[in-house]
């Protein structure tokens, strides 16, 4: 789903007649359109299920067009102030890879990175973004031991096993120090990793989750510096044509909830503002078993938007959330409206809180909420 950035790093790298980023990202109104009718020749597709496989999944699939390293995070300093935070690593292969070994200039795959850093307290959020390519090992993922990389934007393994994680990256505003260690097992979306997002063969991805990872560091933005803790969820998808042309965007939300249960789900918009029948999403039971949720199961509506001084866009940054299988309602707040990532292409994406109830019994949760489209 979390295409957006992919589309501009290629068109970013495709800019050889030295054209700027900003000219090519007026190109991309139509991200959607364009991923889906993007030549595919040569890279594999998401069509059939298959065992996740771990650490493997963890490392990049080559083979595959494009990929996301997500990492997510609420985080609390020794005050009780909450904090968020965004790193995210895209690879978005140039060409289908082959064996052929070349000069160490050779690049196969365009990188960006976007970081984002909320503090609740003072009402401040900062974000940037990184362009680079693989050539010269100027970004690039390993697997032994893993480490994943745009240019000094990193997330390395502390050991041999891929958590502990450390991330690392600053921008002007801001930096984020912090160790990630896994509570719980990655969590497959869709049927055994295989997540459908449209009719044609291909619109879908290899998805999955880690929940719960906790996490502990250090976090500045401007002048504060923060030491926290709290946890953060990292999600993983890889696809080659994921999406149908007729999608305009998307909201996606991940919460951790009071009863020890997470919920990922989004629904897919089309370009006439209806709901995709193919919009799911997972609950993740405490014990790691999860229950999928189709379109039916879900019900989502925006209660209140925001509209960014910078780009004009409004956003629904509070829903009302209902999953009438599970007898699941909740109420989801921004924990502050302006977390829109304004870079080469604008979304929103920030910190949220949760209440509600479940079967009757009262609830709470954090997470992230994404939306793209508006």
């Amino acid at each position: 789903m979390r295409l957006t950035g992919i589309i501009v790093a290629s068109l970013a790298v495709a800019a050889c007649n030295g054209s700027r980023l900003e000219e090519a990202a007026e190109s991309s109104v139509s991200l959607s359109a364009l991923m889906a009718t993007a030549d595919i020749g040569g890279y594999e597709r998401a069509v059939q299920s298959r065992p996740l496989r771990f650490p493997q999944d963890h490392g990049s699939h080559p083979r595959f067009k494009t990929e996301w390293w997500y990492f997510t995070g609420n985080l609390e300093n020794a005050r009780g102030d909450a904090l968020g935070f965004q790193l995210t690593f895209f690879r978005f292969a140039i060409t289908p890879r082959t064996a052929i070994a070349g000069s160490p200039w050779r690049s196969h795959d365009a990188w960006m990175g976007h970081l984002a850093i909320t503090d609740v307290a003072r009402g401040s959020f900062a974000s940037a973004e990184r362009f680079s390519r693989d050539g010269l090992e100027l970004a690039g993922n390993s697997t032994n031991p893993f480490r994943l990389w745009i240019e000094d934007w990193s997330a390395v393994a502390a050991g041999s096993e891929p958590f502990p994680l450390q991330l690392s990256a600053a921008m002007p505003e801001g930096s984020l120090d912090l160790t990630l260690s896994a509570t719980r097992e990655p969590a497959a979306h869709g049927e055994r990793g295989l997540d459908q997002k449209g009719s044609e063969p291909g619109n879908a991805s290899y998805y999955y989750s880690v929940p719960r990872l906790a996490t502990r560091g250090e976090i500045r933005l401007g002048e504060n510096r923060h030491i926290v803790t709290g946890s953060a969820w990292m999600d993983r998808e890889w696809s080659s044509n994921a999406l149908s042309p007729d999608l305009e965007g998307w909201d996606w939300l991940a919460l951790e909830l009071s009863d020890g249960r997470d919920l990922m789900l989004y629904r897919l918009r089309t370009k006439q503002g209806a709901s995709s029948p193919f919009s799911s999403g997972t609950i993740i039971s405490r014990d790691g078993s999860t229950i999928n949720l189709t379109s039916d199961d879900i019900a989502l509506e925006a209660r209140e938007f925001w509209t960014s001084p910078a780009s004009g866009h409004a956003y629904p940054v509070a829903w009302q959330v209902t999953v009438p299988t599970q007898s699941l309602e909740l109420e989801v707040r921004a924990l502050i409206p302006n977390q829109e990532m304004d870079l080469s292409v604008r979304y929103w994406e920030g910190a949220v809180a949760a209440r509600g109830s479940s079967a009757g019994a009262a609830l709470t949760g954090r997470g992230y909420l994404e939306l793209t489209g508006y």
